[in-house]
């Protein structure tokens, strides 16, 4: 397992973050791990009753005295005069944290839990949350929770999809999973071991090359290509995932799961058949677990209805992080269209069809379905023309005020907004955040906008399941990126007023790039087991108190990787000093295979890598591994495996250290390069060098060993604007500068299935635990 903390999330989101190779890593005490315990627990099958008695005591009354917070503010006190008349949401209900109705009240249970002033206060508010608020709510409040308060750093909550399968996995393995019997199931593999015995003895019988066409059947649905139900099946060897050799090779992480019984299912990503259209074709990446919570936490950590002074978001540059995070998205989603044989991402057009449709086959824990979209959708349909009204003149007066190049604020403040430091107004502004340049512009435009394409009006409480209206699922949705690129629009449109770097911006003086020789970039799908235990309706088992955890599901599914790969730099300085260098990622052709100009083809790049290195006088070689990125995360320990855990470390049998599992932001690192092709996918980098000039030094304010590190200012090298120099428009002849160097590369695609149909496999209705990728 990769211990290193990673801070920085998305692909390129990074304005060059670099972790130190060594630090002494801290040890848990034991009041730490009987924090972490209660963290655990009170999330567990959170949308079933709690059964912990020790939380169940404590949980009975929310604190109301004022004197136990540091602040007691407006949505406290609206929250609890909720609770008082029975008007919060209702447990069971569907939660949006884009519903403003919802929002409110969300806003409220979080600051009873931030604001309290101890231990004390805050776990009796989150035991009392867990029993008699809507579960949703609670999760979402709690989780900004842990993220923000500053003595929870280092605590670890189980990834969201780890807590909400049902936000992440169709509807068929929700309803298997939530009926899963272990009784049930002993009996049914005896009887299906004897059905299969004779069933393939007879198949063989016919002839010694029998076997399915399954060249039809997509990538992801391995199992049936192994002979394989899709069922549960018994699991007596380990948790399948890409770093599984590290995990095999620590004795007690056998130790830890050596009495936990497991059973997995094959699990399949949407395809649309009875709205069938091309997009499905790329569900593996839109419906891909690590890419849809990446941005579920991304919106978390900078939530846009936190303060940016009190929270120090400011001094992350929320706006212009945000705003750039779903630039590099979209690049990134771009990237795997092109690597399909698809095109420019869709425009979304007001008054238009949306010509593809979109069925998440997703269902909430409540039993409710998520509603869909049809082909050739037209939402002015649903009418709410005041809502929609609102959204287009956003759009309007940013238009308007970037094209004056000024703005004048309520009390008389005049912006000039054509300025590269303007750019946290246009991001603040973007996000719809509390900290946008005037007051009277916090209108809610980004909830509003959601609740629009989620048929949702103002006041609106209980609503139907919209996979756009939580954070966590609506990068599903293709419909996603077409409407988010009217935000890159407005984010272009304030860059081109900046205009293009020169060579002389550009150029660095005494750093002549070499050259930079790149391995073999090979992608292609493996298998990863996600632990779903949450769903589980079995009985809970509890011995002298302490709560047993004998059984796990897991969601097993095919998913797109990469095999590791490496740089060496030849970079030559003409004297000793330290310069950042930062790795692009951008397509050659487009999907007709031409060339893609420089100008249009900046927004394509991808920023995968930046570091600090101090360049000695003459020839430097720089050996650097994608995995030393410092913004990725390979896969993390599950929930069962950091539950039992924390058991045997309070128990003093191990020590549980504070970094013992990746970052809840960090990108997933194998979702770096795009799909490639088997005859090789053309692609090129741009290596960029260029002076380190801080004046701070990089995570000085925190410990990055085990915190994330928002609101410390600190998080990224140098202060240059997210994704130089690609952040302006471009002038291609700049960029051919000394300390700059372009690659062409390829990527390949093996496909690690073909065995399955090109002959035999011989252990049919056995799972292949002998596949090398």
């Amino acid at each position: 397992m990769k211990l290193t903390l990673v801070l920085l999330a998305l692909v390129g989101c990074v304005a060059a973050f670099s972790v130190p190779t060594s630090t002494k890593v801290k040890i848990a005490d034991q009041e730490f791990l009987q924090k972490q315990k209660f963290f655990f627990e009170i999330v567990y099958r959170v949308e079933d009753p709690l059964l912990f008695e020790e939380w169940i005591k404590l949980g009975q009354k929310l604190v109301v005295d004022k004197s136990l917070y540091t602040n007691f503010d407006f949505y406290m006190e609206k929250f609890w005069e909720s609770y008082k008349l029975g008007a919060l949401l209702p447990k069971g209900e569907f939660f949006g944290a884009l519903v403003k109705t919802h929002h409110k009240q969300a806003w409220g249970l979080f600051n009873f839990f931030y604001y309290a002033k101890d231990w004390e206060t805050f776990s009796q508010n989150v035991a009392w949350a867990r029993i008699h608020v809507n579960e949703g709510m609670f999760i979402y409040a709690l989780t900004l929770a842990v993220i923000h308060k500053p003595e929870f750093e280092g605590f670890i909550l189980p990834q969201i999809y780890e807590i909400f399968p049902q936000y992440f996995f169709n509807s068929k393995f929700v309803y298997e999973a939530e009926k899963f019997d272990y009784d049930v199931f002993s009996k049914y593999i005896m009887y299906e071991k004897e059905y299969k015995d004779i069933l393939y003895k007879d198949i063989s019988e016919f002839s010694d090359n029998f076997y399915f066409y399954t060249k039809d059947w997509k990538t992801w649905q391995w199992w049936k290509m192994m002979g394989l139900g899709e069922h549960w099946h018994f699991e007596d060897k380990y948790f399948l995932r890409e770093n599984i050799a590290q995990y095999n090779k620590e004795p007690k992480y056998a130790d830890i799961i050596k009495d936990v019984q497991k059973f997995y299912m094959p699990v399949d990503y949407t395809r649309d058949i009875d709205f069938f259209n091309a997009e499905s074709k790329l569900s593996y990446f839109t419906e891909d677990l690590g890419w849809n919570s990446y941005w579920y936490y991304l919106n978390l950590d900078y939530a846009f209805f936190l303060d940016g002074k009190q929270f120090g978001l400011d001094k992350d540059r929320r706006g212009e992080f945000w705003i750039y995070n779903v630039q590099q998205i979209l690049a990134r989603y771009y990237q795997e269209r092109l690597a399909n044989g698809f095109g420019e991402i869709p425009e979304f057009f007001w008054y238009k069809q949306v010509e593809y449709g979109y069925d998440p086959q997703l269902i909430y824990y409540n039993g409710v379905g998520y509603s869909y979209r049809k082909n050739y959708f037209e939402y002015q349909t649903y009418g709410k023309f005041d809502i929609l009204y609102q959204i287009q003149n956003f759009f309007d007066r940013i238009y308007d005020v970037l094209d004056t190049g000024y703005y004048k604020t309520a009390d008389g403040v005049v912006i000039d907004l054509h300025k590269p430091e303007s750019i946290k107004f246009i991001g603040n502004y973007l996000q719809g955040n509390v900290d946008t340049y005037d007051k009277y512009f916090f209108n809610y435009w980004y909830v509003l906008s959601h609740m629009y394409f989620a048929d949702v009006d103002y006041y609106d409480f209980e609503v139907f399941p919209n996979v756009f209206l939580n954070f966590e699922t609506m990068l599903r949705d293709p419909f996603f990126y077409s409407f988010y690129k009217k935000f890159t629009d407005v984010f272009y449109k304030f860059k081109f007023f900046l205009g293009p770097y020169t060579k002389k911006d550009l150029y660095y003086e005494g750093i002549t790039i070499k050259d930079v020789s790149v391995s073999k970039l090979t992608t292609y799908f493996d298998f990863v087991d996600f632990d779903v235990t949450n769903l589980l309706n079995d009985k809970m088992t509890f011995v002298d108190g302490k709560f047993v955890w004998d059984k796990t599901l897991l969601a097993r599914q095919a998913r797109l990787n990469h095999k590791p790969f490496n740089f060496e730099f030849t970079i030559d300085s003409a004297k000793e000093q330290k310069g950042v260098v930062r790795v692009f990622l951008g397509p050659k052709f487009d999907e007709f295979g031409r060339v893609i100009p420089l100008k249009y083809n900046s927004q394509n790049f991808v920023q995968i890598d930046s570091f600090v290195y101090p360049f000695v006088a003459g020839q430097n070689t720089i050996k650097r591994s994608s995995k030393e990125f410092t913004y990725t995360a390979e896969d993390r320990a599950t929930y069962t495996e950091l539950y039992k855990y924390v058991q045997l470390a309070s128990e003093g049998k191990y020590k549980f250290p504070l970094d013992i599992s990746e970052p809840h932001n960090a990108f997933p690192d194998r979702l770096v390069l795009p799909r490639g092709w088997e005859q090789g996918l053309p692609m090129q980098f741009y290596f960029f060098v260029s002076p380190y000039t801080e004046d701070y030094e990089q995570f000085s304010n925190f410990d990055y060993a085990y915190q994330a590190g928002v609101g410390s200012g600190t998080r990224f090298v140098d202060s240059k604007p997210f994704g130089y120099p690609f952040d302006r428009s471009v002038d291609e002849y700049s960029f051919f500068v000394p300390n700059g160097y372009f690659k062409d590369v390829k990527i390949y695609y093996v496909d690690t299935f073909a065995k399955y149909f090109e002959k035999k496999y011989e252990n049919y209705g056995v799972f292949d635990y002998s596949v090398e990728y």
